[in-house]
């Protein structure tokens, strides 16, 4: 009796792990926003309609302790490594399209490691990591297709992006737009938005099923400039702010391509055995319609409003469909879940900062990560001050404060419910809720003057305005000495001078010239 169940504990352990093993592995969808303000999505509580990115994420998992970085190519970066900027040496600005530089060669991209776990890979959009030379496009770092865009600020209807050109700043203004590898010029008229989803949605329509899809979606929306159809902008009429209806249109078409995606995902047969992650790159920028609300700060800055994130993972495989994750997860997070999901090992990148957060998604277990660094950057120069002033840094000592760490450098730090931040953080104000009575910012001058180190209880104070370092300064010493322990991991910054040779002259386009 006892030998009869054994043997038929062992066949059903033998038939469960088959079954696990021949399991299909799931087609991954990652749509990534740009500039899209934690404000900007209906479900919390915007004027502006996003029924699709609702009905998604309701039957998903909204993430509210959700992590990005405050500009576009710092999150592209992080995203494809898994690692922290400062461990590439991007931990300053953007990629401008005339420097001679791009995300490390030697590193081993999400795409790569998908397509090692036997994934199609085909990337749409916005790729902002750099194009200097053809080693880093898109092509050759691990997608089987791309269609999109190599830099970033392009007008959405004519693809065509302008830029200084050294050594005089010649502004030149030329075409970037890309096929493959070859410049496509056929689409002048055609609204960047409708285009990317209709490109994306006609790449499910020719995928065999029998392969599993790996497709990264960078949309251009909704970054400026301010261009979107009439139509998109007809609904918000009541919005008195031109930028902000404006950009309210620029967001219903985005919704409008996530959800004609889905459709696809839908109608081809693939939806069943997909897991679909919708995230922004950084926090809205104010200057251009966006709001963050009710967050301190903007796109640019390490305050909340720069570096909380909208994002959502949805789909038929999600364990907990229709919950809310308040664990912190983080933009590094996405390859180690990624390629875990796959099937796949990441064994052939460099140390990863990243976690695998899927069973905290999916099954609501406690996050892996209990720190992240937002980034140290010694070069940090804000480009867009607060407004009526040229910019604001921490001019008061903090006599408490001893530390091997620089407290004057741009840099900030969280630790479970902590945020540290020292330096500059970037615009420091609250701006008003879009629609409010209130007419003025709250200006930083009506601020208490800022601290070369500042700590926050983000789980009671997620809007930033009750600053307690002095209360806590064993917490400070501790978020110092980690500062200063990632510090001296980070690589030298690698910020060229532009490259006089970029030029794509009068005709020419945006592309590799090394």
């Amino acid at each position: 009796m006892r030998m009869h169940v054994r043997r038929q504990l062992s066949f059903w352990v033998v038939v469960s792990f088959s079954a696990v093993f021949a399991a299909p592995r799931p087609h991954v969808v990652f749509i990534l926003a740009d500039d899209f303000g934690w404000y900007d999505v209906g479900y919390h509580g915007s004027e502006i309609k996003t029924p699709n990115l609702d009905r998604l994420s309701a039957k998903g998992v909204r993430l509210e302790n959700y992590y990005v970085q405050p500009l576009c190519t710092p999150s592209r970066n992080q995203l494809m490594t898994g690692r922290y900027q400062i461990h590439t040496g991007m931990q300053h600005q953007i990629i401008w399209p005339c420097q001679p530089y791009c995300v490390p060669l030697d590193e081993k991209l999400l795409p790569e490691l998908m397509r090692e776990a036997g994934y199609a890979t085909h990337m749409v959009g916005k790729w902002h990591l750099g194009m200097y030379k053809k080693d880093c496009l898109p092509t050759r770092r691990g997608f089987d297709s791309f269609f999109g865009y190599l830099t970033g600020s392009e007008d959405y209807f004519t693809h065509v992006r302008c830029s200084p050109v050294p050594p005089g700043n010649l502004t030149r203004c030329a075409l970037d737009l890309r096929d493959g590898e070859e410049v496509a010029t056929a689409y002048n008229g055609s609204y960047s938005t409708e285009l990317l989803s209709q490109k994306a949605s006609n790449i499910i329509r020719k995928h065999n099923s029998n392969k599993p899809l790996f497709m990264y979606v960078a949309m251009q929306a909704v970054h400026d400039p301010l261009q979107v159809p009439e139509r998109y902008v007809a609904p918000y009429s009541f919005i008195k702010d031109p930028h902000r209806r404006r950009y309210a249109g620029m967001v219903s078409a985005m919704d409008e391509a996530v959800g004609n995606i889905t459709a696809a995902l839908q109608q081809n047969g693939l939806w069943n055995n997909t897991v679909l992650i919708f995230s922004t790159d950084n926090g809205g920028q104010t200057l251009s319609g966006g709001s963050n609300w009710p967050l301190r700060g903007r796109k640019w800055s390490l305050w909340e409003g720069g570096v909380r994130g909208v994002g959502f993972v949805t789909g038929p495989l999600l364990k907990r469909p229709g919950s809310v994750s308040r664990e912190l997860i983080h933009i590094s997070d996405w390859l180690p879940t990624l390629v875990g999901l796959a099937g796949g090992s990441a064994n052939g990148t460099k140390p990863l900062d990243g976690f695998n957060v899927w069973n905290t998604i999916s099954k609501g277990f406690a996050s892996p990560r209990l720190e992240l660094l937002h980034n140290i950057d010694p070069m940090y120069v804000d480009i867009a001050p607060c407004p009526g002033q040229l910019q604001r840094v921490a001019v008061r000592g903090h006599s408490k404060v001893e530390s091997r760490f620089n407290v004057s450098t741009h840099a900030a730090i969280r630790f479970s419910n902590w945020k540290l931040l020292t330096g500059y953080p970037g615009c420091d104000v609250w701006f008003p809720r879009p629609g409010s009575d209130t007419t003025t910012t709250t200006s930083s001058s009506k601020l208490q003057p800022l601290k070369p180190v500042m700590l926050f209880d983000m789980e009671k104070d997620p809007e930033e305005r009750s600053e307690v370092s002095d209360q806590f300064p064993a917490v400070v010493d501790y978020l110092l000495g980690r500062l200063e322990r990632y510090q001296r991991t980070a690589l030298p910054i690698k910020f060229p001078d532009g490259d006089p040779t970029c030029d794509p002259g009068p005709e020419g386009a945006w592309g590799p010239w090394a």
